[in-house]
């Protein structure tokens, strides 16, 4: 099927340019997004008509998203969830929550302006796109973990992993402190019994 697109989309073509394209793709995506229309001779009349200003207003709507790209590329967004102690979670993070997270922090995006490539399933930090505009893309990471506390710990560049294994550690090592302290004391008392029991050997010979 032949559409003619109206912006830029990747992979794709540029504004303007004449495309096939599988029709399922065209219709629930393309077409009903407004980004193409079938390249009917009265669709690319009417665009070469329309061009000037359907450049002119993807123009300014770039420039719109290249001064929020300004601003939310890179940032960082805690997300909290439950999770198992090995940092799995009972669910996942979607784009709607990307979007949720960066609106709530004043940043106004929408789902759909959201791409996640790897599901998010655990813990930890995960880069995620936002594409503002077909021509203007940024990252920003999502801190996903169980508490505030633990998400400025895995920002400080430790997984949750690496933060169980600490605790284990620590834990381990407070019971062998213990243990150590009951050895220390049980040897201290066999040595204040020592000196007694000669004492008492000493009289018995003076008898």
């Amino acid at each position: 099927m032949q559409v003619i697109l109206l912006e830029r989309v990747a992979k794709l073509g540029q504004m303007g340019d004449v495309v096939d394209v599988k029709p399922g793709y065209a219709r629930n995506y393309l077409l009903l997004q407004g980004k193409a229309l079938t390249a009917s001779k009265e669709n690319i009349a009417s665009f070469e008509a329309q061009k000037a200003q359907l450049e002119a207003r993807n123009l300014e709507t770039k420039q719109e998203a290249e001064a929020l790209a300004e601003r939310l590329d890179g940032q960082k967004f805690v997300v909290i969830r439950s999770a198992s102690d090995g940092g799995n979670l009972y669910g996942s993070v979607t784009t709607r929550d990307a979007a949720t997270v960066a609106t709530e922090n004043g940043f106004s995006i929408d789902r759909k302006q959201v791409l996640i490539r790897q599901p998010i399933k655990e813990l930890g930090l995960h880069e995620v796109e936002v594409h503002l505009h077909p021509e203007v893309m940024v990252t920003i990471l999502l801190n996903v973990a169980r508490s505030v506390e633990e998400a400025e710990l895995q920002e400080s560049g430790k997984s949750i992993q690496e933060l169980a294994a600490e605790e284990e550690a620590q834990a381990e090592f407070e019971v062998s402190q213990l243990f150590d302290d009951i050895g220390s004391a049980a040897s201290d008392d066999d040595e204040g019994d020592a000196p007694a029991r000669t004492g008492e050997a000493t009289d018995g010979d003076d008898d």
